[in-house]
């Protein structure tokens, strides 16, 4: 089977890369991780972050939809996985060339969170919508919408433990724009902790070259490029927003969210799209019962002094119990499941 796939985000490759792992004889074109293939454009050059980033590459963008709208000629099925932003506007310029062919949304956009208006659009042009999140399906009402499981129940299978007294992770991130923002800060938070074994978390790709220029100086820190291993090891953890944060709450170690963008942004997230919360295990649990996980410190609160406050403060034993509700709520993974779909009707 030839299947077409945009996958532009790293943590989209991964949840790919899972469910492959449960299909056979189907043949990659799109965008993905040069590992996993050919692709006609590779993740690398999708690394942006916030409007203004995207701005400047609207010709690449543009030209990008083309070409991957002309390869849907020749695929049997379409894969569009998270990035609204390019994956929408494919999917329509998909099914208007090709209307009998089949495109299945797996990671949906968080119309939850922002402009719910997309649901008409995915609902339009898309066959299959695939949800990571149990509660996002009640805004689709075509039945198209369906709940999978969560993609890093399939791959999280370590656990903390409260034997990790005297081990911090340290993860600001994985683009050049978020570490630079907040390693430093980072770094002089682990002068404020001397005694405390501190990791590093840097991204399993990331050469020699590319840590010592995104990073700068890292005496004092042991790397390590395994996150849940690391996180697993750490008694706590102090995270850039992100795939991380859910990552930790899975595993079992206290955090805090740490996030810093350009003014830009956080003004059009805060002000116009109304985002309140951006730590997908709150989202989660918010949803749920209305309660929180973990605190989320953004913008000019990202400090040494209110770090160390939280870190000191954290209570383990009512975080252990939210993780628990959380692992339940979301029940089980989803690549087994989403390769399932992907091969129906398939010899």
């Amino acid at each position: 089977m030839k299947l077409l796939v945009s996958a532009l985000e790293p943590s989209s490759n991964v949840h790919l890369k899972a469910m492959l792992q449960h299909t056979h004889g189907i043949e990659l074109s799109g965008i993905f991780d040069s590992s996993l293939g050919e692709p006609i454009c590779d993740i690398s050059q999708m690394a942006i972050m916030g409007v203004s980033d995207v701005l400047k590459k609207i010709s690449f963008f543009k030209k990008l939809l083309n070409d991957m709208s002309e390869q849907a000629a020749y695929v049997d099925k379409v894969l569009l996985m998270d990035s609204s932003g390019f994956n929408l506007p494919l999917a329509k310029k998909i099914k208007e060339r090709y209307p009998d062919k089949e495109i299945i949304y797996y990671i949906l956009p968080q119309i939850w969170a922002s402009r719910p208006k997309r649901v008409k659009k995915l609902e339009l042009y898309c066959d299959k919508l695939l949800g990571i999140l149990p509660f996002e399906i009640a805004y689709y009402k075509s039945g198209k919408a369906r709940y999978v499981g969560h993609p890093l129940l399939d791959k999280i299978k370590v656990s903390s433990s409260a034997k990790n007294e005297g081990t911090i992770a340290f993860l600001p991130g994985s683009r050049k724009s978020e570490i630079q923002r907040l390693f430093p800060i980072f770094k002089a938070l682990k002068e404020k902790l001397p005694k405390k074994r501190s990791l590093l978390v840097v991204p399993a790709t990331f050469s020699k070259q590319k840590i010592k220029e995104y990073y700068g100086d890292i005496d004092g820190f042991e790397l390590i490029q395994d996150t849940h291993h690391a996180l697993s090891q750490s008694e706590f953890a102090f995270i850039c927003s992100g795939t991380a944060t859910l990552e930790a709450a899975l595993i079992g170690t206290p955090f805090v969210l740490t996030y810093i963008t350009k003014k830009l942004d956080f003004f059009i997230g805060t002000k116009i799209l109304g985002i309140k919360q951006i730590g997908l295990a709150n989202i989660i649990l918010g949803k749920l019962d209305g309660s929180i996980l973990h605190e989320e410190i953004v913008q000019g609160d990202v400090n040494v002094k209110n770090l160390l406050s939280l870190y000191k403060n954290m209570d383990r034993d009512a975080f252990l119990e939210k993780t628990d509700m959380l692992k339940k709520y979301l029940a089980h993974g989803s690549s087994e499941e989403v390769a399932s779909i992907i091969m129906e009707d398939q010899c």
